[in-house]
């Protein structure tokens, strides 16, 4: 499906336009969500075992969400000055929060779907990935549809991001992190991991919002 897009038609106004978003999409959002990233992975180290570890997490997933939102927000906000910064952040924080309850499920039920057949495990694996990787872009398009066409790709392409992000966590920190290792050590890898995760996430991400969003003319701040 084609997305019209507004703005400039001379082609190096608009590779500047979108060069200049990029800058500020990849810094901002990656922040964002490293900054975010570390609610979750504090909660981890301090609540590890705890009987409250799964409610702290599932709120430090929120933090992430919302931290991360109003960084997208505010820099969606230079090509769409209607979004509602507290409705796209309460979004991203919902979506988290939900991303990482699905996310846990897996470890903390596994003594009943290991029990389950084949069929059964994949199909239910196969919903909860779908799930975590399309639901934060579903909160988000119930505000972004408001401003602009052909929101509902942003679901696929958020799925497409996160996806990209989370393959890139797993490959940097599965075979760093060791048994035994110190907690500080342990931070430090999920932290590095997640600051890749986040930039990919981010690129992937703008890649998707170039179709979407409307051009800015160079009279316009970005």
């Amino acid at each position: 499906m084609s997305i019209a897009r507004r703005g400039p038609s001379n082609p190096l106004q608009r590779r500047s336009a979108d060069s200049l978003f990029l800058q500020y999409w990849l810094f901002w959002v990656t922040l964002g969500e490293t900054v975010g990233f570390l609610a979750p992975a504090l909660a981890q180290l301090a609540f590890a075992a705890s009987p409250v570890r799964i409610p702290a997490l599932i709120l430090a997933g929120a933090v992430e969400g919302a931290v991360l939102g109003w960084t997208q927000a505010n820099v969606l906000r230079s090509r769409l000055p209607a979004l509602s910064r507290a409705r796209w952040v309460g979004a991203t924080a919902l979506g988290a929060a939900v991303a990482w309850f699905i996310g846990l499920l897996p470890a903390e039920w596994a003594d009943v779907w290991q029990r389950w057949p084949a069929a059964g495990q994949a199909t239910a694996g196969l919903v909860a990935a779908s799930v975590l990787l399309t639901v934060i872009g579903i909160a988000q398009r119930a505000e972004l549809s408001r401003h602009c066409r052909g929101a509902a790709w942003w679901i696929a392409g958020s799925a497409a991001a996160w996806c990209a992000g989370l393959i890139v966590f797993f490959a940097v920190a599965t075979p760093l992190w060791q048994p035994g290792q110190p907690a500080v050590l342990v931070l430090l890898i999920g932290v590095l991991a997640g600051v890749l995760m986040a930039f990919t996430m981010a690129l992937v991400s703008w890649l998707v919002l170039l179709r979407l969003l409307p051009i800015k003319t160079p009279s316009q701040p970005v």
